[in-house]
């Protein structure tokens, strides 16, 4: 009997999921897939790239298939919300690929894409949703979508609609929905915030956790870079010589562009990915990502969750993000499917103190190499040997100055906390996997705070109702970084 049978799944989905590649469960998919099927509401810790999203889609599709009414006009069955349009499409990928052989009707609601087809689409009836929090509410507030029909609620990625200030919109959404519903959250970190909606709209829940909060993949060699911020671009440019498939953060998406134009000047492609580009934009780069036709990849943190890209061998931080679980999100970009990975931190005198701050939440001191004095100039340099020996730190007062950072959509929401993201969005999807690195044993994979000045709480409830890249010129050019990061807009 097929290990995902014993969890007891159909044979339907079964051969999917082998059809796939995959021949054995995750950990996070032997705790949650029983569960779900008993009707239980689950709190689920785990990691990105543990296999979360075949998690819950499997059991979602299973009970589809033993209970096959068609859902009513206007209505949806299973309501799933994520943070970014990027995970939107992943997931709605996901249940497309698993439920090949069971009938079921979905679709996909996210900001970037016009209101008729999406509206068309919830006419008919849905037996699953996939939706943003911002869109969501726009088609509620229009008469275009019901939830007093809605059997089953997800909250994917709660951390981040957190980090978002989407907690006000989801107590909204909640309450719409019927009492009875089932309802999972899904988490890779579970601050105090996060227990207490967790408190607020599940009833009885059954905890799982599968990882130590916020600890980082221990298959990652972790470096980091510690110099002057005018060093980090032809730093940069020696680090990725010889890259595979690399992703780049930036905190900014100014930063972002002004990055990608630097490396263009160096002989070295790049794209960005961020809020400022349009739905197709972000479905084309990331697409030519997968497929390895481009190598390097910039982004905000719109890209730090969600997309599963398996053979991304390194991961670059840029810059040092201000909130501490972001940088745990950034590096599991990388070592995922069981591969391992490289993550390097550049860290400016005046970031030293967002690196205490990482350090402090994944207890771990990672190796710091001081290049300050020009160690980037020597021929054959590697950065990660250099990080193998700790060097000392040295004092740094942090920046005074802030920068908003680039995260998901915001639509319909007017309050935010400093810091959090403007009104904008991400898209992405799963394509074709590209031509791994090393060899690697398959798992059904993961797609892949912020407090909240919020609505009064509420009980489960409401209304009853490749090949190496091209060619590099190495550049011992001491430019300036004199571009200032913009705030986002």
């Amino acid at each position: 009997m097929s290990k995902f049978a014993q969890l007891g799944l159909s044979n339907q989905l079964t051969k999917a999921v082998e059809k796939s590649g995959y021949d054995r469960p995750t950990p996070i998919q032997e705790k949650v897939i029983p569960l779900m099927l008993q009707g239980s509401d689950i709190v689920a810790i785990a990691q990105t790239g543990t296999g979360k999203t075949a998690a819950f889609v499997l059991p979602i599709l299973e009970r589809l298939k033993a209970n096959q009414h068609k859902a009513m006009p206007k209505h949806c069955r299973t309501l799933i919300i994520v943070p970014t349009r990027e995970l939107a499409k992943q997931i709605d990928d996901n249940i497309e690929k698993y439920g090949t052989h069971i009938y079921h009707q979905r679709a996909c609601v996210v900001g970037g894409v016009k209101y008729p087809k999406q509206i068309k689409r919830l006419n008919q009836g849905l037996d699953i949703l996939v939706a943003t929090p911002g869109r969501l509410e726009d088609h509620l507030k229009s008469g275009n979508l019901s939830l007093d029909h809605t059997e089953t609620l997800i909250l994917d990625e709660a951390d981040q609609m957190l980090d978002l200030g989407f907690f006000p919109a989801i107590r909204r959404i909640a309450r719409k929905t019927p009492r009875t519903r089932q309802t999972v959250l899904l988490s890779a970190t579970m601050p105090k915030p996060i227990r207490a909606l967790a408190a607020e709209l599940l009833d009885n829940p059954k905890d799982v956790a599968v990882a130590p909060t916020s600890t980082p993949v221990e298959r990652i060699e972790q470096a980091v870079m510690l110099m002057e911020k005018q060093e980090k671009r032809p730093f940069l440019v020696q680090a990725l010589e010889g890259q595979f498939r690399t992703i780049i953060f930036t905190r900014t998406k100014h930063g972002a562009d002004q990055l990608v134009k630097y490396l263009s000047k160096q002989k070295i492609v790049a794209s960005a990915i961020h809020g400022n580009k349009s739905q197709n934009q972000r479905q084309r780069t990331l697409e030519a990502f997968r497929k390895g036709e481009e190598h390097i990849l910039i982004a905000t943190d719109i890209a730090a969750r969600g997309i599963d890209i398996p053979d991304v061998s390194l991961v670059v931080n840029y810059d040092m993000p201000t909130m501490p679980e972001a940088y745990v999100h950034r590096i599991g970009r990388t070592a995922r499917a069981g591969r391992e990975g490289r993550a390097i931190a550049l860290c400016a005198p005046e970031e030293q103190k967002h690196l205490r701050d990482i350090e402090k939440l994944i207890k771990t001191k990672l190796p710091v190499e001081n290049v300050r004095a020009g160690g980037t100039d020597n021929e054959g340099y590697d950065p990660m040997q250099a990080a193998a020996k700790p060097a000392g730190r040295s004092s740094g007062k942090p920046a005074k100055k802030t920068e908003r950072r680039d995260d998901g959509e915001v639509h319909s929401l007017k309050s935010r906390r400093r810091g959090d993201a403007k009104k904008h969005g991400a898209g992405g999807f799963e394509g074709k996997k590209s031509r791994p690195r090393r060899p690697k044993q398959r798992h059904p994979g993961d797609t892949v705070s912020a407090d909240e000045q919020g609505a009064p709480s509420h009980k489960k409830g409401g209304n009853k109702n490749p090949p190496r890249g091209p060619a590099r010129k190495r550049s011992n050019n001491r430019q300036s970084s004199r571009r200032a990061a913009k705030p986002a807009r």
